[in-house]
């Protein structure tokens, strides 16, 4: 009975002490009344009064009520709300200190609330099940140039599909799939490496070679049969603190003139120490100090045709060269005889940044033959050496997509820096920001754009590849571009003209900023969305009772009147925060059923302004997830997670699902959690929670769907008709890569999964490279 007393005391004082202060922020009394009760429980408790057991056992029916009332039927709801109070009553019900029959009180209610709190772990309101209609719609849809066996480009085509027509492997026989072979590069994460070092590659499968890139820009080779190594180049990239990104995405390929697919040598000594030689076929890889490499797929040496041997310098015409300030972490894109190039500039380091200038080059010299900068849109002839592009224009560091029968190519835009401040933009840079842009293939001129964002001040880019699929509508057959975006919507859009397929409306958004700046009134929203509702109190969470009316009153602390409130001094609240319902993962589609398949995340980010004026604001520029600076600007921006003192996200789970979507009708067919705790507690659960993650998934014939992605080292298998899970596999690390599939020389299908992690994610380190097939 002691023991409960000052447990009880101690829980009390501080539920009353954060209750007053939540109250006074206009929050929930329970938090206050619940305090008093318990402290009344707590000095009963000391004076063994006969009415301690019964009062207890009141005050968990009153707050089993309460938590009903305000979060529903759901275990992720009810446990930190009831758990900490169930587990005080056990020393109250083993206490032999006689109680006059409160004993028999508490224990039935004890006993009585704790199945019902376990019987609503069956209950899962956040998800519902349905079925996608797989009947197939086109027999012979476009899948782009890549071979059936291949995967020529990082959407396995410049579709950006993610679909293989490959079925092997089903839904029947993928208990049977099992590792094939596992090769590791050696190239690991570094101490003087960025926090945002991440391994995301997607490898190309050519002829009977796999090709990827690594973090720190190592071009490998690999025997498509066996995960042999057969070259390996290293761009020798320096490190650079003032890199936001330490990644490579992947490869691009250019076929060869002859016709005549290449296979890759095995080499005896490194890629890099071989001459230049001239390539009929080439592998393009972007660096992150900046250039472009042109290679030989055989031998893996620089062309020595393309640009400076083989070497394309990307500063060029850059108004400011920063080191580490630009960079692609993304493939670009290999079409009708050029290489078309977009990169990233780093977010909020100064306000004075290179420019995200997209540039078009014959991609066998190396020549630029147009440059689109969204500052000066117009003007895409070729600059010359003495003229220089726009500074900190919005910029593409997603993977575009392109279609050489329309003669367009698309690329999903981001923001102009610094992403919360929008009076240093122009007219044309709130033209063309957080919005799909077609441009011409031939001139680099603007066909059509769509924004999805009005003066975006929240980072949110548009950030994954746009994937291409001739849909069936009430109007025929539209050649369409789906693309998801941050803030949930998916965007249908006709291809050729940029018209909605599905609706596009204009909704109201908060205003009031900052006295520099305004928010516009309304922002658009898609008819097929995935955003989350608005977020209450009520949605606040934690694992016990105390850290969630702690995240609480860090909800009642910052501005939130829902999404788009503007950034402010005071913090506020971004929901869905700047990591994005969806990211560069993007989604599948399948062009013969004509639906899709992706993985939304609900996560809230906090972004506050911080008022500079001489102050020392100490270390900054710490990349996606800290304070940096804007250099040049009356306000830093700190940016971070909403997280709970104990590391977790404050808002309830899920956090992260996996869904299906008709996209004949637009109709979301289901929704079901994805991904466990297995790697984020302490204790290794596999609790099916529902986690974050990031990457992206791939469709197959068969209707299976393969993706890896959340923060536990999984790589998963689904049923693409009902999204129910069929398979999964442990990986050794961080699966924050898009898998792919291809046959082998046997003909044999297999599935590879880059593993290595992602430093911002904080999921395991490795570089591995892990290939399965059926047994």
């Amino acid at each position: 009975m002691i023991l409960f007393s000052i447990l009880v005391a101690l829980i009390g004082l501080a539920l009353t002490a954060g209750g007053i202060y939540l109250l006074v922020l206009g929050g929930s009394v329970y938090y206050l009344l619940a305090g008093l009760v318990l402290l009344l429980n707590g000095w009963l408790g000391f004076n063994r009064h006969p009415f301690t057991r019964p009062l207890f056992a009141g005050f968990l029916v009153v707050t089993m009520a309460w938590a009903l009332w305000e979060a529903g039927y759901d275990w992720w709801a009810l446990a930190p709300r009831l758990g900490l109070f169930m587990l005080l009553a056990i020393p109250l019900l083993v206490s032999s200190v006689a109680d006059n029959g409160g004993r028999k009180i508490l224990l039935p209610v004890w006993a009585i609330l704790g199945v019902i709190t376990l019987g609503s772990l069956f209950n899962n309101p956040h998800e519902f099940s349905g079925r996608l209609n797989m009947q197939v719609v086109s027999e012979s849809p476009n899948l782009g140039d890549s071979p059936d066996d291949s995967w020529y480009a990082y959407g396995r085509s410049n579709m950006g599909q993610r679909y293989s027509p490959l079925g092997q492997i089903t839904p029947q026989n993928i208990g049977q799939l099992e590792e094939a072979w596992r090769y590791r590069t050696g190239d690991m994460k570094r101490p003087e490496d960025v926090t945002e070092t991440t391994y995301q590659a997607t490898p190309l499968k050519i002829g009977d070679t796999l090709y990827l890139c690594t973090p720190h820009n190592w071009l490998v080779a690999l025997d498509a049969d066996n995960g042999t190594e057969r070259w390996v180049y290293d761009a020798q990239v320096p490190a650079e603190s003032q890199r936001q990104h330490q990644t490579c995405r992947g490869v691009s390929y250019l076929p060869p003139a002859s016709g005549e697919v290449p296979s890759a040598t095995l080499l005896n000594v490194a890629a890099e120490t071989q001459a230049s030689v001239e390539c009929d076929a080439a592998l393009f890889m972007p660096t992150s100090d900046a250039r472009l490499l042109a290679h030989d797929p055989v031998t893996g040496a620089l062309c020595a045709g393309f640009a400076d041997n083989g070497e394309l310098d990307l500063t060029h015409n850059m108004p400011y060269q920063q080191a580490g300030f630009y960079y692609s972490t993304s493939p670009p894109v290999v079409i009708s005889g050029l290489i078309v190039v977009a990169g990233s500039v780093n977010d909020n380091y100064d306000i004075n940044s290179p420019s995200g200038v997209i540039r078009a080059y014959d991609a066998r010299t190396g020549e630029l033959m147009w440059n689109w900068d969204a500052g000066d849109p117009e003007n895409t002839e070729p600059f010359g050496p003495d003229e220089v592009y726009r500074a900190s224009s919005p910029n593409s560091w997603a993977i575009a997509s392109a279609d050489e029968e329309l003669g367009l190519i698309y690329f999903p835009m981001g923001n102009r820096t610094p992403d919360q401040l929008g009076w240093y933009r122009s007219e044309e840079d709130g033209t063309y920001s957080s919005s799909v842009v077609a441009l011409s293939l031939e001139t680099g001129q603007v066909a059509w754009v769509q924004q999805f964002v009005h003066h975006d001040l929240w980072d949110m880019d548009t950030p994954a590849q746009p994937s291409l699929i001739d849909l069936d509508t009430d109007s025929g057959v539209q050649p369409a571009l789906v693309v998801p975006t941050k803030q949930g919507d998916i965007y249908v859009l006709n291809r050729a003209t940029g018209e909605p397929i599905f609706p596009i409306t204009e909704l109201p958004a908060p205003q009031g900023t900052v006295d520099l700046d305004e928010a516009a009134p309304t922002q658009p929203i898609s008819a097929l969305t995935f955003r989350p509702p608005t977020m209450t109190e009520k949605n606040m969470w934690g694992a016990t009772v105390l850290d969630q009316m702690i995240c609480r009153i860090q909800f009642k602390s910052l501005r939130y009147e829902g999404q788009y409130t503007p950034p402010s001094v005071q913090g506020t609240l971004v929901y869905p925060g700047n990591f994005g319902v969806f990211n560069w993962g993007g989604i599948a589609v399948d062009p013969k059923r004509q639906v899709m398949f992706g993985m939304p995340l609900d996560m809230a980010f906090i972004q506050r302004l911080v008022e500079k004026d001489g102050a020392d604001l100490g270390e900054t520029n710490q990349g996606e997830q800290g304070l940096n600076s804007n250099e040049g600007a009356p306000y830093a921006v700190d940016m971070k997670p909403f997280l709970s003192m104990i590391g977790v996200p404050c808002q309830q789970p899920p956090w992260g699902y996996v869904a299906g979507v008709d996209l004949k009708t637009g109709e979301i067919a289901y929704k079901h959690r994805n991904g466990t705790i297995r790697d984020l507690s302490p204790i290794p659960l596999p609790i099916k929670m529902g986690v974050p993650g990031i990457g992206g998934p791939i469709i197959t014939e068969s209707g299976v769907v393969f993706l890896a992605a959340t923060v536990d080292d999984y790589l998963r298998a689904y049923d693409l008709a009902t999204g129910e899970q069929i398979w999964q596999a442990r990986l050794p690390a961080g699966g924050q890569a898009t898998p792919m599939t291809y046959l082998n020389s046997q003909g044999e299908q297999m599935v590879v999964q880059v593993a290595g992690g992602h430093g911002s994610v904080g999921t395991t380190i490795g570089d591995y490279v892990i290939a399965y097939k059926l047994k």
